[in-house]
C-alpha cells in the first residue's frame, strides 16, 4: 500500500517473479505494445520475467478471439487486441513486484480497443467476457508460476520465514492482487465505453453502421427489405441503394491507417467505375465499402476505346496499383442490383477475403486483390474446411503429401486436366519442358494408382483445392484453430 507521506514504502522483493521465463522464442522487437513500457519493465523486473509475460499475453489473446470471436474481426483488430492484452500483461506483473502504485497508469494502447468495440457494435457483456476469459487466463498462468518456483525449502526467496504454508500463503496473496488490478482494470473499461458509447451512438457514423448491419442481418430476408424503406435508408446512407452495387472489403494488416484504407477503397471502387461509393469502418484495419456501378460492373467503352476485355484487365491494373501503394488488400463481390444486391455482393466480397486468408495462413503467397468470380467454386467448396480436408486427401492419396515433389506433380496435373491434356499449353503455363510435363503427368498418375478418367471432376477438383488451399486442406486441422 502507499503511504500518506512522501516516502513509499518499501515492498519486499518476490523472488520467483525474477526467475520467471518463456517456454519458447519471444523477441522483444516484434511486440505490439508500445516501445517505451517493454523498455520500462525489462529495466525494473528483468527481461526474462518481461519475455514471459508477453509470450502469455500471446496465449490469452488466441483464447480470447476463440471464446468470443467478435472481439477479433481481422488480423489488424487481432493486433490491436494484442497491444491492450500486452499492456494491461506487464501492468500485472509490475504490480505483483512492485504493488499496485508502482504499475503505470491505464494507457491508451489498453482503452483504445475499448473504443474501438464500440464502434463496431460490440455489446459491452461480451466486451466483459473477454475480460473475464483474459483476467481467469492470467491468473491461472501466474499462480501456476508461482506453486512451481516457489516452496517451502526455497532459501533464496526473502518473503518470510520458510515453512510448509509459504506457498500457500504467497499463492493467495497473489490471487487477491490479481483480483483487485482487474477488478480496478475493468471499472476503467466500463466506464470508458459507456463514455464513447453515449458520443457514438448520437453520430452520423453510427447512424449509418447501424442502417447498414440492419440490411445486411440474417433477418433482412427479401421479403423484408422489400418492405424496407429504402428511400430512407439511402438517405441516411447518402448512397443510392436503388442502383447496382458492387461490394468490396478492403484490410489492412496494420491496425493503423484507417483512413488511408478509406482512401484506398474509394479509390479501387472507382477505378471499376463507381460513382457514388458507401464506406464502413468495422474493425480496426478492416472495411466495408460499395460503389454504385453501371449494370454489368464495367464502364461502357466508346469506339475508340479499348474493348471491354482490355478496358477490364486495365480496371484490375489500375486496382492492384492502388492496394500496392496503400499497403491494403481486397475481396471484390459481383455487380448486382438493389438492396438484394447490395447484400449478396457483400456477403461475396466476405467469401472472397475468407477465402485470401485460408490461403495465407496455409502458407501461399498473398494477393492484393481476389474477386469472387474467380474464387466462386473455392469459396463454395471450402464452406466446411474439414470435409474439404478429407476430400482432398482422400480423392489425392499420396499426392497429397507435403513438400516440393508433390506440389509439382499437382500443380502440373491440374494444369494438364484443365488443358485438356495438352501438353504444349501445360508447358507454357508453367515455363518448363514438354518433356518435364509428360514425365511429371506418368508420375502423379502412378502416385494415384489410377487412370485420370476414373473420377475425374472429382480429381479435378480435390487438384483445385489444394493448388489454391495448400496446407489448409493438405493436412488435417487442428481442433483448436476451429
Amino acid at each position: 500500500m502507499t503511504g500518506t507521506g512522501r516516502q513509499r514504502p518499501r515492498r519486499p522483493q518476490r523472488a520467483w517473479v525474477a526467475r520467471l521465463g518463456p517456454r519458447g522464442e519471444v523477441d522483444v522487437d516484434r511486440v505490439a505494445c508500445p516501445r517505451a513500457i517493454v523498455e520500462n519493465a525489462v529495466a525494473r523486473v528483468g527481461a526474462d520475467p518481461v519475455r514471459w509475460a508477453i509470450e502469455l499475453s500471446s496465449v490469452v489473446v488466441r483464447r480470447i478471439v476463440a471464446e468470443v470471436p467478435r472481439l477479433g474481426g481481422s488480423p489488424a483488430a487481432v493486433e490491436l487486441l494484442r497491444r491492450g492484452n500486452e499492456v494491461t500483461t506487464l501492468r500485472a506483473l509490475l504490480t505483483l513486484v512492485e504493488g499496485p502504485a508502482a504499475a503505470p497508469p491505464t494507457t491508451e494502447a489498453t482503452l483504445e480497443g475499448i473504443r474501438e468495440f464500440v464502434h463496431r457494435g460490440v455489446p459491452l457483456e461480451e466486451v466483459l467476457q473477454g475480460v473475464r476469459i483474459g483476467h481467469a487466463a492470467t491468473t491461472e498462468a501466474f499462480l501456476r508460476a508461482c506453486a512451481e518456483l516457489i516452496g517451502p525449502d526455497d532459501p533464496d526467496d526473502p518473503n518470510g520465514p520458510n515453512g510448509p504454508d509459504k506457498a500457500v500463503d504467497e499463492v493467495t496473496a497473489v490471487s487477491r492482487e490479481l483480483f483487485s488490478y482487474v477488478d480496478d482494470l475493468s471499472d476503467t473499461m466500463i466506464r470508458t465505453y459507456l463514455a464513447e458509447h453515449e458520443v457514438w451512438s448520437t453520430s452520423a457514423a453510427a447512424a449509418r453502421a447501424d442502417t447498414v448491419r440492419s440490411l445486411l442481418s440474417d433477418a433482412a430476408t427479401t421479403a423484408t427489405a422489400a418492405a424496407t424503406d429504402v428511400g430512407e435508408a439511402s438517405r441516411v446512407l447518402g448512397y443510392d441503394l436503388r442502383r447496382t452495387h458492387q461490394a468490396v472489403v478492403v484490410w489492412s494488416d496494420s491496425p493503423n491507417g484507417g483512413s488511408t484504407l478509406q482512401a484506398a477503397a474509394t479509390e479501387v471502387l472507382r477505378a471499376r467505375g463507381a460513382t457514388t461509393t458507401l464506406v464502413i469502418p468495422v474493425a480496426s484495419g478492416r472495411l466495408w465499402a460499395w460503389g454504385t456501378v453501371p449494370p454489368g460492373g464495367t464502364r461502357r467503352t466508346g469506339p475508340w476505346e479499348p474493348g471491354p476485355e482490355a478496358a477490364q484487365e486495365t480496371e484490375w491494373q489500375t486496382v492492384e496499383e492502388a492496394l500496392s501503394r496503400h499497403r491494403a488488400h481486397a475481396a471484390f463481390g459481383t455487380p448486382v442490383d438493389g438492396v438484394a444486391g447490395f447484400r449478396r455482393s457483400h456477403r461475396e466480397a466476405e467469401r472472397g477475403e475468407r477465402v485470401e486468408r485460408l490461403r495465407r495462413g496455409a502458407g501461399q503467397a498473398p494477393r492484393r486483390t481476389t474477386a469472387y468470380a474467380d474464387v466462386a467454386t473455392i469459396a463454395l467448396l471450402a464452406t466446411d474446411l474439414d470435409a474439404a480436408g478429407d476430400f482432398v486427401r482422400r480423392e489425392l492419396g499420396g499426392l497429397a503429401a507435403r513438400g516440393a515433389p508433390m506440389e509439382a506433380l499437382r500443380t502440373t496435373l491440374y494444369h494438364y486436366i484443365g488443358a485438356e491434356r495438352s501438353l504444349v499449353e501445360v508447358a507454357r503455363r508453367l515455363h518448363v519442358a514438354r518433356g518435364t510435363v509428360t514425365y511429371r503427368v506418368k508420375r502423379a498418375q502412378e502416385v494415384l494408382g489410377h487412370d485420370l478418367d476414373d473420377r475425374r471432376f472429382a480429381l479435378h477438383t480435390a487438384l483445385a483445392l489444394a493448388e489454391e488451399l495448400g496446407d489448409a486442406v493438405l493436412l488435417p486441422r487442428d481442433p483448436r484453430d476451429a
